[in-house]
């Protein structure tokens, strides 16, 4: 438990946090499936599920994929009952709840899938101030021989003490998230390009781009874990760069002349200089994200190998008109690689002040089109063979 308490700490991403949770949560009691809430406002969002059965029958890499949705706290379900009277349920039986119990299990998911819930474990997460900040379900304890047991009425007491110290750890991770939104924010004001929903769907998209070469690669877990959570922070950060940019050039609505697009591309640097005292790992991989993300693979990209402080080109890395060459090929650090792919993936599939969203087959063409050109063609493989997991991620943030 302490030993969880020191990784949790080390999260910084809330929703790579969440999915962490109600991982160790499982293996600490044995559950084959689980998900976890977060509460917003008088309402639990349904945040991550895991369901082991449903895993072992998708092919190896792939992910669950779920809808998300919000149900209010009150008695109408057992998630919001555990979050209005902030007391744990133990439910031998989710199907077989005694009739007059003020809350209920709804079937459709089970009835839907295949699946069946029995035992059931429902924590309120409790931060230190003492509020709901949401709840973890666990379900299906299995015993030695993976038959599913009820939930035993044995270390409760240290299931409270983690459920506590993960509402804390959540509590901290939304500090972070809110600061890089507020970050954000100040992007969209200037830019209206830029909104809340399209950076955490770049982000989003990046962590489960890295995660599918990483299983590729067979990266460590453990370096795959926090890798994972640095490129997501530093995805969401991307274009912050553009709060240096003006207004003239920011929201013209048509394409700009070449003088205006020279000065467009500076966001790269402006970005870049933000994070120019690093702090931490997290303003390393910010700069990377920010300096790179406009690099292509062939080497046409920008802004190319520069002093991001000065804008100069570096030595040995002239043109012969005095400008700097483009980074190309693995020259391109994997974060901008990655976050290259999942920002082009983003803008041509939705609405902009100045287009409609893309056709999914149009803008799938048009990323094959660009498989060695602009992207690394090994990375776009790798995406493309899993499309729906990036469709499923669209609908989770929409505009």
């Amino acid at each position: 438990m302490l030993e969880f308490e020191g990784e949790m700490s080390s999260v910084r991403d809330i929703d790579l946090l969440l999915e962490k949770i109600l991982g160790e949560a499982r293996r600490f009691t044995a559950a084959d499936a689980g998900s976890i809430y977060v509460r917003e406002g008088d309402s639990l969002r349904f945040s991550y599920t895991q369901n082991d059965t449903m895993q072992a029958k998708l092919p190896a890499g792939k992910k669950l994929i779920y809808s998300t949705f919000t149900t209010p706290i009150n008695s109408s379900s057992i998630s919001g009952h555990v979050a209005l009277t902030a007391k744990p349920l133990n439910i031998a039986d989710a199907w077989n709840i005694p009739a007059g119990t003020p809350y209920s299990f709804n079937r459709s998911y089970d009835e839907l899938s295949g699946y069946r819930t029995r035992s059931m474990l429902t924590l309120p997460l409790i931060a230190q101030r003492g509020d709901v900040s949401g709840v973890l379900q666990l379900i299906n304890a299995k015993n030695e021989l993976g038959e599913v047991i009820p939930f035993p009425q044995s270390g409760m007491q240290i299931l409270a003490h983690f459920a506590n110290a993960a509402a804390n750890a959540v509590e901290r991770a939304k500090l972070t998230r809110g600061i890089i939104m507020r970050m954000n924010k100040m992007a969209e004001l200037r830019d209206p390009k830029e909104t809340g929903a399209h950076v955490n769907r770049v982000a989003s998209y990046s962590v489960a781009l890295y995660e599918a070469w990483a299983h590729e690669q067979n990266v460590a877990e453990d370096e795959l874990e926090r890798t994972r959570d640095l490129l997501r922070l530093a995805a969401m950060l991307h274009d912050v760069g553009k709060v240096a940019i003006s207004d003239l050039i920011l929201k013209k609505p048509g394409r700009f002349t070449p003088e205006e697009f020279a000065i467009m591309k500076e966001h790269t640097l402006f970005g870049a200089r933000l994070f120019a005292e690093l702090y931490s790992d997290i303003d390393e991989a910010s700069l990377l994200v920010t300096m790179n993300h406009h690099e292509r693979w062939d080497g046409n990209g920008y802004p190319g190998f520069v002093d991001y402080l000065t804008g100069e080109p570096l030595a040995g890395y002239e043109t012969e008109d005095g400008k700097a060459r483009g980074k190309k090929g693995e020259e391109i650090p994997l974060f901008g690689r990655i976050v290259a792919i999942a920002d082009v993936y983003d803008a041509l599939s939705n609405r902009r002040c100045y287009k409609e969203a893309w056709d999914q087959d149009a803008v799938v063409a048009e990323l094959e089109n660009e498989s060695g050109k602009m992207f690394d063609p090994d990375l776009l493989r790798i995406f493309l063979q899993n499309i729906e997991t990036f469709h499923h991620i669209s609908t989770l943030y929409p505009d």
